[in-house]
């Protein structure tokens, strides 16, 4: 897959993600997609379950050929990044992007929260009418509060690289 293959995806995820994230409030199901339930909530499985493929999809490119350590340095030896970068946060030095460090490290949260998100909500679908469903469902809603935590640091740590350059 090529940079501008990646670029796509992201964008179509950032999409596809906002528009679900936005338009939770008015989706109204639990055990089972309701008998009366309009367009929305068919949007919303619809979509998130493209999103679920996208995500799966994304997560590769973003971490084939090795890049894994960019976003997943929980092991000792790359977990050195992160503390680092904290480190040097707290002495005001913004991290550098794609160095395998706490922002890459946010990003890595973020892309295991989208697809936790993703496939609790295939989850919930593929189980619905049972009690299971719940269970899915309550996961689900977990899953989407902890994406929306990080999709805002993302979106801080985008903002303070975007900062960083106009100063520079």
């Amino acid at each position: 897959m090529s940079e501008q293959s990646d670029n796509r995806q992201h964008f179509a995820v950032a999409l596809l993600s906002l528009w679900l994230i936005g338009t939770s409030p008015w989706i109204a199901m639990f055990r089972r997609i309701p008998d009366g339930a309009d367009w929305l909530e068919y949007a919303h499985v619809a979509l998130g379950l493209v999103t679920l493929v996208l995500a799966m999809t994304y997560t590769w490119s973003c971490t084939r050929q090795g890049r894994w350590r960019l976003y997943f340095p929980w092991t000792p030896t790359l977990f050195g990044g992160p503390a680092r970068d904290l480190r040097g946060l707290l002495r005001g030095q913004v991290p550098a992007a794609e160095s395998g460090g706490l922002f890459g490290f946010i990003e890595g949260l973020l892309l295991v929260a989208l697809a936790s998100t993703a496939a609790s909500g295939a989850a919930w679908f593929f189980t619905q009418g049972s009690s299971d469903a719940l269970v899915w469902r309550e996961f689900h809603i977990y899953a989407a509060r902890s994406m929306i935590g990080l999709l805002v640091l993302h979106v801080v740590t985008v903002s303070l690289h975007l900062l960083d350059f106009v100063r520079d």
